[in-house]
């Protein structure tokens, strides 16, 4: 995988391509934003609505992607994958490289929302209505449209939405002729899509042992090397920087997960409960052990729409008492707007965040910081426009009317912008057509719509274990690792223990309540744990905690991306003797 995200760095291909001895090069660009984002820019110029970063940067490495016979699978077409196709057979002409360019079609249901609407559809999670001004409306479809064009002989496929893992899946089902009730190799494929999905934060990017990891700023690429039965090695591009262990590979596999035992993918239900990871040299880690439990015979779609507008300023404080005269800067910001939209007949805030940056704010109760520096964002959200450009103009006056040491407004006026949020529900795979092209014509592809149940396996009892009357507390970081992320307003945690016979401690430490707990300050749902025997890891699901996801949010961190960083500061009590045994040390109160 050498993008993980729409603006990511097109050095990586040049590294895979040059030295990564690769059968395939994928690619993963999309995300809900950057959907919608598509969709404006399509409605604006009909030839727009793609990544045009995939075509310049691919362009200049056709000559050798041809000479190698590496092929090529790419998200990239957004909304408009025949546009993406055909500026890229211009750059191959251009280049002199000859190339079968397929095309999979299908997900975009933007044209039936009117006829989705008029069917009462919902949103899968919180139950309201469809909206009435729909951006973007893509079905995640799966990888088989993709083995379909290549089996077509397409030496590059361009998809517009499908699932993450879809990418490198497809591949593995041309090359092994896998077919679609191959259960526990569908699921071992989409593990290996799902590792390498996000780049290099599947080789040591963003790992807890961030200190371990060398070479920054020339992080090596994913490879996994797949056998027939579905196991496979992750490893990384030769001589880069990066660190590929059973901790960096394993908090990437619970990286924005549900429940692992019931992992809904347009494929195949996964079972990753039971998935090992085991080092069996320098940067490769052998994963197997993924079940399949059958499939949907729905895709989720996600939609996006305007819903009021929001802005969000930053600017800094430098003073004694810092933290303290910041909360009292917001609160007569929002107050003087308040007085105004009153004045003027308009509503109140629809939401506010205010956060002292620097005073640890996105802890909470939690929070232990002594500083004189801060930054102090407010974050404002209103269904008018013409609130938030009043709101917009009313923080630059409190340099000169609050707190001495108010500084930094480097961004200036915050700029009002729509909430863009998100809507999601399932769609019967036979209402869903895929179509598949290559070089212009059209190929067959029969998608599996038949939903297919079968029983998890018994899983192992969980055991949880307490430390008896010697307990000593250490730092949850000292007994295991952490990633997380998001899930619509959903946050996901995932914890694997460093050894095995810390998590029976871990697990009787971190109980959903806890955990909820913990995270009070911004968790406003339910708290779930799921067991993960087989990487010794735990994943928990907060939801209603990210203030409205990630595109909708005006939190600092609307996807969670710190939240598995604060819970490894809590303390878990352990036995005296296993602390002394691994050179544990004790949990500092201050």
């Amino acid at each position: 995988m050498c993008i993980g995200l729409l603006g990511d760095t097109p050095e990586a291909i040049g590294q895979l391509v040059s030295k990564g001895e690769i059968d395939y090069l994928v690619f993963d660009y999309l995300a809900e934003v950057t959907m919608s984002l598509m969709a404006r820019a399509r409605a604006k110029a009909p030839e727009s609505g793609y990544a045009p970063d995939f075509v310049k940067a691919l362009a200049p490495w056709l000559p050798d992607i041809k000479a190698k016979g590496i092929k090529v699978v790419a998200n990239a077409g957004g909304v408009n994958p025949r546009g993406c196709s055909d500026a890229l057979a211009k750059a191959a002409a251009e280049a002199g490289v000859d190339l079968s360019i397929g095309v999979v079609l299908g997900d975009d249901l933007l044209p039936r929302a009117d006829e989705i609407r008029k069917s009462g559809q919902t949103e899968m999670f919180s139950g309201v209505a469809f909206p009435d001004d729909i951006w973007s409306m893509n079905a995640y479809l799966g990888a088989r449209p993709i083995a379909a064009a290549l089996d077509a002989g397409a030496d590059i496929v361009i998809t517009g939405r499908c699932a993450d893992s879809a990418v490198a899946l497809g591949p593995l089902m041309h090359e092994y002729g896998w077919g679609d009730n191959d259960w526990d190799k569908l699921s071992q494929g989409s593990l290996a899509g799902h590792l390498i999905e996000c780049g290099p934060q599947g080789t040591g990017g963003n790992f807890t042992d961030w200190q371990d990891v060398p070479g920054w700023d020339n992080m090596g690429m994913p490879i996994v090397e797949v056998s027939e039965d579905g196991s496979f090695i992750m490893t990384k591009t030769p001589d880069t920087g990066g660190l590929v262990v059973p901790g960096s590979v394993g908090e990437q596999m619970l990286y924005e997960i549900g429940d692992p035992r019931a992992y809904l993918l347009p494929d195949v239900i996964c079972d990753w409960s039971g998935v090992t990871l085991e080092q069996v040299g320098p940067d490769r880690v052998l994963v197997k052990g993924g079940r399949g439990l059958g499939r949907t015979d729905s895709y989720k779609v996600s939609a996006t729409h305007a819903d009021g507008w929001r802005a969000v300023s930053t600017l800094t404080l430098a003073a004694i008492d810092a933290p303290a005269k910041a909360e009292r800067v917001a609160e007569a910001i929002l107050t003087r707007c308040r007085r105004i939209f009153r004045d003027r007949n308009m509503g109140d805030f629809r939401q506010v965040s205010v956060e002292v940056l620097g005073a640890e704010a996105a802890y909470g109760a939690n929070a232990r910081a002594r500083t004189r520096e801060v930054v102090l964002k407010i974050g404002a959200v209103h269904d008018d426009r013409a609130a938030l450009n009043i709101f917009a103009g009313e923080i630059a006056p409190m340099a000169i009317s609050t707190a001495q040491g108010l500084t930094g407004f480097f961004a200036g006026r915050p700029k009002v912008q729509p909430v863009v949020r998100l809507f999601s529900f399932l769609q019967s795979k036979a209402e869903t057509p895929v179509a598949v092209e290559v070089d212009g014509k059209d190929v067959a592809v029969s998608v599996a719509t038949t939903p297919v149940h079968l029983d998890p396996p018994t899983a192992p009892p969980a055991d949880s274990r307490e430390p008896g009357p010697d307990a000593v507390k250490v730092r949850l970081v000292d007994l295991a690792w952490g990633r997380s992320g998001d899930k619509g307003d959903i946050a996901n945690i995932g914890i694997l223990a460093r050894k095995p016979d810390y998590l029976p401690y871990i697990r009787s430490a971190l109980s959903e309540e806890v955990v909820k707990d913990y995270f009070a300050h911004v968790c406003e749902g339910k708290v779930e744990r799921f067991d993960l025997p087989g990487s010794h890891s735990l994943n928990f699901l907060l939801h209603e905690s990210l203030g409205g996801g990630g595109i909708a949010s005006v939190r600092i961190d609307p996807q969670g991306k710190g939240f598995a960083q604060m819970l490894l500061d809590i303390e878990i009590p352990v036995p005296a003797d296993l602390a002394a045994r691994d050179g544990l040390n004790a949990a500092n109160p201050n």
